[in-house]
């Protein structure tokens, strides 16, 4: 009986002080079952295209996307390509002559547009990638033409040239309104008066170019990582459904990225909407 008390106590004891603890994050699966980083990379090694959905000022999610990356990395034996909403697709040509050593870093940081963040959450996957040989792809629409839809609307890109159309996904694209991450966006704007559905129109060019850049650029033999904002890839959306329009063959995997009071559960509302959430105190201190 006293060895038994005894080994209450302690397992008490032990509850108590991991109670105590400080979390940073916690990984969960779309059914809301408390899982090992271990076992999310392991599904992840085996998907075509990896989507690292982030909080774009979250110093964890950034820190797990490099980590990600690395272990992948090494899984692939190298065969891998980046790529990243964070730059448009006519930065490519510095990003590959950075690469090539045939500008500076400077030059490169200097000329390309940047986020406020990238020193400390963008530059590690780049210059990764630089480091380690493999490509790495700019996948966004030059802002100034999804600038360009949401003030006049999705037919406005027929009117570029073609020099300009290289830079979106071939014209013309099908948005569909009544996908829920596009019809929230309607409803927050005010409905479906013609006005609202601009902004929507505008999200949907920005998915469909990153999907067609990842579609353009997917290595022969296996996998591909995108790191974008948790909201182009929630509920399989966005960037992954056009990526599905173009390539109906490829296996996806997707991480989202959500921030909550507590830790001990994952939120209702966030069940099926990744294929892992990881979630992270919303006290975390922020990039910017």
């Amino acid at each position: 009986m006293l060895k038994w008390n005894l080994s209450l106590l302690i397992c008490f004891f032990t509850l108590s002080i991991m109670a105590q603890e400080k979390q940073a994050y916690r990984i969960f699966d779309k059914k809301g079952k408390s899982v090992e980083y271990a076992e999310m990379l392991k599904d992840a090694a085996k998907k075509d295209v990896v989507f690292f959905g982030e909080l774009h000022n979250n110093p964890i999610a950034h820190w797990l996307q490099i980590e990600l990356t690395r272990d992948l990395f090494k899984k692939t034996k190298g065969d891998l390509v980046l790529g990243a909403e964070m730059f448009e697709r006519d930065d490519q040509l510095l990003i590959d002559e950075y690469y090539a050593d045939y500008i500076s870093q400077k030059s490169f940081e200097d000329e390309a547009r940047i986020w406020p963040n990238y020193d400390t959450d963008y530059k590690p996957l780049v210059e990764f990638a630089k480091d380690k040989g493999i490509p790495f792809i700019a996948t966004n629409i030059p802002r100034r033409y999804a600038s360009l839809v949401f003030r006049e609307g999705i037919e406005a890109l027929n009117e570029l040239s073609e020099e300009a159309k290289r830079y979106i996904a071939p014209l013309p694209i099908e948005i569909d309104l009544e996908l829920p991450a596009y019809a929230d966006m309607m409803n927050m704007m005010g409905g479906h008066a013609e006005g609202n559905m601009k902004f929507p129109q505008a999200q949907a060019i920005k998915d469909a170019t990153m999907a067609h850049s990842i579609f353009e650029s997917l290595p022969k033999k296996h996998q591909f990582i995108h790191y974008n904002g948790s909201y182009h890839t929630d509920r399989y959306q966005g960037i992954i459904w056009y990526l599905e329009q173009y390539a109906p063959r490829l296996s996806f995997f997707s991480v989202k990225t959500i921030e909550q009071e507590k830790l001990d559960q994952l939120a209702e509302e966030q069940l099926g909407t990744a294929d892992y959430i990881i979630v992270i105190p919303g006290s975390m201190t922020k990039t910017y």
